[in-house]
Formats: C-alpha cells, sequence, structure tokens
C-alpha cells in the first residue's frame, strides 16, 4: 500500500483565530526556509480549506480537478469518474493550477527548503486531533502543519487517511512520474517517483 502526504499548518505567531478569520481564497502566509507557505490545503480550485488541520482536496498531477478526501469519490465537478489516464506536461502548467490566486504548485527545490534539516526543524504531531508534521524555521520559530491526508492511488480508491500523506511538487520526474513531499510517523522525505494519476494534497506556495 502507498504510502501518502498530506499537510496542515500551525502559524507560530498567529492565532487559530486569526486564521479562521481569513476567507477561502486568501491566506497570510508563513515563511519557512525563504518560501512564503500557505497555511492551509488547497480545497477546490480556486479555495483553500477552512482551516489549518482540515484535509481539502486531491488532485493527480498537473490537473485542476479536485476530488474529495472522504469515502465518497466525487470531484470538484460533480462527477464520480477517475481520471485513469497519465496526465502529461513536464510541469504543473499555470492553467491547471488549482491554487488560489497568487498561489502556485510548490517546486522540487521549494519542498527541500522545507526538508533542510539544516534550517528547519519537523517533528510528528496532532493539531485538534489531526495527525501530521510540523515544520518550524529554526531561526525564526515560524512552522507550519501538514495534516495526514493519505491519498488515492491510480484507480481513485482512498488509503491511509490518519497515517501518512503526500503533498504534490510541480517538478516532472518523468512521463509518468514526479516529485512531492511524502511523510508518515517515521519520517518526511523527498518521494521522487510518484505516480502522476495518483491523488494527492497541495500546499501552495507565494509567486
Amino acid at each position: 500500500m502507498r504510502k501518502v502526504v498530506a499537510i496542515a499548518i500551525c502559524l507560530a505567531g498567529f492565532s487559530v483565530g486569526n486564521v479562521l478569520a481569513q476567507d477561502n481564497t486568501t491566506d497570510q502566509g508563513v515563511v519557512i526556509n525563504g518560501v512564503k507557505w500557505a497555511t492551509r490545503n488547497v480545497d477546490k480550485p480556486g479555495t483553500f480549506a477552512a482551516n489549518p488541520e482540515a484535509m481539502g482536496m486531491f488532485y493527480q498531477w498537473n490537473r485542476k480537478v479536485g476530488w474529495s478526501s472522504t469515502a465518497q469519490k466525487l470531484n470538484s465537478n460533480g462527477g464520480t469518474t477517475w481520471e485513469t489516464n497519465i496526465p502529461i506536461g513536464d510541469s504543473w502548467e499555470k492553467a491547471n493550477d488549482p491554487s488560489p490566486v497568487g498561489w502556485r504548485v510548490p517546486t522540487l527545490n521549494e519542498i527541500n527548503k522545507l526538508l533542510d534539516n539544516s534550517k528547519v526543524n519537523k517533528e510528528w504531531t496532532t493539531l485538534n486531533g489531526i495527525n501530521g508534521w510540523k515544520f518550524t524555521d529554526i531561526t525564526t520559530k515560524n512552522s507550519i502543519f501538514l495534516t495526514a491526508a493519505g491519498c488515492r492511488n491510480k484507480e481513485g480508491t482512498l488509503e491511509n487517511v490518519g497515517v501518512s500523506g503526500h503533498f504534490w511538487s510541480s517538478t516532472k520526474n518523468s512521463s509518468i512520474s514526479a516529485y512531492g513531499l511524502g511523510f508518515s510517523s517515521y519520517g518526511a522525505e523527498l518521494g521522487w517517483n510518484y505516480g502522476r494519476r495518483d491523488g494527492f494534497s497541495i500546499r501552495s506556495v507565494a509567486e
């Protein structure tokens, strides 16, 4: 069974109330190791999830159709048929980016900055009862929390909710795979061979 990546964010210096006061198309963001990350996962295209620990929706690589993170297989257009052909492209195209305005899917380099042990502390923890990883800038103490939302495999089946998480990067690895961030309670790491048909979470960075 595939392990999965998901991200949720916990802000140093901001209260949960301030986070929840944001609407679903804007986010104040937080800077970790020089990269400004959104505090919430992408939900339906053009929107953020309601709060930092919310799962949001899953996306196949370089596609703009979101899929539910609950048992019901339903997409953001109201459809139920999983796309089984492999997404094409050399990078995540802007026209296919489901991030809200001013945000985009992170690059491989930006994910590597989040995983830089010399600049960022990482720990498996819970936020309001939801499992995930907290990433904290060693210098500024700014932090984000990424939820263990699980994923949908290449057939669209929901897997590993609360156990692991996967987050896409915009960077391809091959014609059938791409890079991303993956984690479970055992650790967080760069994933280099994630199948493009899988449905993963997205945590956007500022443009």
